[in-house]
């Protein structure tokens, strides 16, 4: 069996969404020391709807491919809505994560949280 699925392949291969949003209206960033992932999520939020999205990841192919499958899940989407995207919904659009790449799954959660949190504060001001 292969270790990565064809969509985390396609994904790490064709990232979808990469890139800095210079104006953006939330940014979240996160990173694991331990196996040295970076990733960094711009929004724009136009009436509470993310209308466009865009990431910067240092990190390996899950990592990144995890980045990528997160921007296509929350584009288009409610921030209400984004707010519930779980880190095993990422690795299930991507056709699983080996169980030790698992936490790249969870920063994308994180960084995407990190941002809607920073939008949200944003808003109160």
């Amino acid at each position: 069996m292969a270790l990565y699925s064809e969509k985390v392949m396609d994904h790490f291969l064709h990232p979808r969404n990469v890139g800095v949003i210079e104006d953006a209206d939330g940014v979240g960033e996160v990173g694991n020391a331990k196996c040295g992932d970076i990733m960094k999520i711009y929004l724009k939020i136009d009436n509470e709807i993310i209308t466009d999205v865009k990431f910067e990841t240092f990190g390996c192919g899950s990592a990144i491919a995890s980045s990528s499958m997160a921007t296509e899940m929350i584009k288009g989407k409610p921030v209400t809505e984004a707010l519930e995207l779980t880190n095993k919904a990422v690795a299930e659009a991507l056709d699983g994560l080996p169980a030790h790449k698992m936490h790249c799954s969870v920063l994308a959660e994180e960084a995407i949280k990190n941002a809607l949190e920073d939008y949200q504060s944003k808003q109160k001001k």
